[in-house]
């Protein structure tokens, strides 16, 4: 069977995937740069015979996926930085009562309304759990258009397999490139749903809910929920290793960032620098192994953040203090140009001693 290749925004090929991969019902409320996602998905959503609802906030909007996803339905939203904060209590609520849903967030500049150029300043927000409670979201953070496609099924996919939301943490620059996608025909799971609230005629009822006030439920629930956390890491964790197996300076990047940082260490190799780059696609969970392993024998480590420092953290935890970790980032929107992190390569490559021989670890 043919694959059909089509030219696509990123907003667009994250809707489409979620089309692709059986999402029928889609609640949003604009902002950009994300606009386009729910543009798309009122086109897309009747001609597929789904439901697109333009919500009055997004605090409704992340309501009505909690609705939705209770009746066993795949749904999903879609906002930017300062939407996503509002519909942080509702992602809480989603994660405690074990809801399948996908949030994309498409990052802007901040804080507050900021601007509406790209960022990476959601870091913190999207994997140490942005609402209260003790909760882990699965985070992809796609750095091309494809992969926006193709992780939006994935996404849908084990948010059911784990009955908890998945987050998709794009940005303003990935949202809104045009490439070539091709649309391949995912092979959906079927999965049962007995949870759901599909009416209980010939069953006992089911109840969805986050609240738990008997002696000691909570935490026998918060529990539940680690030992799933613990089983995504063990079975989920992705990363993109490039040029990495004699490399002495290890880039760490993700997304629009790890883009442009590739283009970097392409042109220090062609200098003569061994410098290689490990790209997380899941920001949670964290490929802590990958680091750790580079570690063993690479000399040190640089983190490129589009903010002031957030996954650097999770990068010298992995390290675990074995090399330093330098960092170097651009908040408020602002995005580093391969010639410009060329420099800050080199500036960070590891030295040589004045007799020539290598510095000692």
């Amino acid at each position: 069977m043919s694959v059909k290749t089509v030219l696509l925004k990123g907003n667009e090929a994250l809707a489409e995937g979620s089309i692709r991969a059986g999402c029928r019902f889609f609640f949003g409320y604009p902002i950009t740069p994300q606009n386009e996602i729910p543009e798309y998905m009122s086109r897309r959503m009747p001609e597929m015979g789904g439901v697109f609802l333009q919500s009055e906030s997004e605090l409704a909007a992340i309501n009505m996926v909690f609705g939705a996803s209770a009746c066993g339905v795949r749904a999903m939203t879609s906002s930017s930085s300062p939407g996503i904060s509002l519909k942080q209590e509702g992602i809480s609520y989603l994660a405690g009562a074990q809801l399948p849903a996908v949030i994309v967030n498409v990052q802007r500049g901040g804080p507050g309304l900021g601007n509406i150029s790209a960022s990476q300043a959601d870091y913190f927000q999207a994997v140490k759990g942005g609402g209260h409670g003790d909760y882990r979201l699965l985070v992809y953070a796609p750095a091309s258009v494809q992969e926006a496609y193709d992780l939006a099924i994935k996404a849908f996919e084990k948010a059911d397999e784990y009955r908890n939301p998945v987050m998709i943490l794009a940005d303003g620059v990935l949202g809104q490139m045009m490439e070539p996608v091709k649309l391949k025909a995912p092979k959906l799971k079927k999965f049962e749903k007995p949870w759901a609230l599909t009416g209980c005629e010939g069953r006992e009822p089911n109840v969805v809910k986050s609240l738990f006030m008997g002696d000691g439920e909570l935490e026998r629930m918060n529990y539940v929920l680690h030992k799933k956390y613990q089983r995504m890491k063990r079975a989920e964790t992705m990363a993109e290793e490039f040029m990495l197996d004699d490399a002495e300076l290890v880039v760490a990047a993700y997304g629009t960032a790890a883009r442009i940082a590739k283009s970097a260490v392409r042109e220090m190799r062609a200098a003569g620098k061994k410098v290689g780059l490990i790209r997380p696609v899941t920001l949670f969970p964290f490929p802590e192994d990958a680091y750790r392993k580079a570690a063993l024998r690479a000399r040190k480590f640089l983190t490129i953040e589009m903010n002031l420092g957030q996954m650097v953290e999770d990068v010298r935890l992995s390290v675990n203090g074995k090399r330093p970790v330098e960092f170097y980032g651009r908040p408020g929107g602002g995005v580093p140009t391969p010639g410009e992190l060329y420099r800050v390569m080199a500036k960070h490559y590891p030295g040589r001693s004045a007799a020539g021989g290598r510095k000692k670890n």
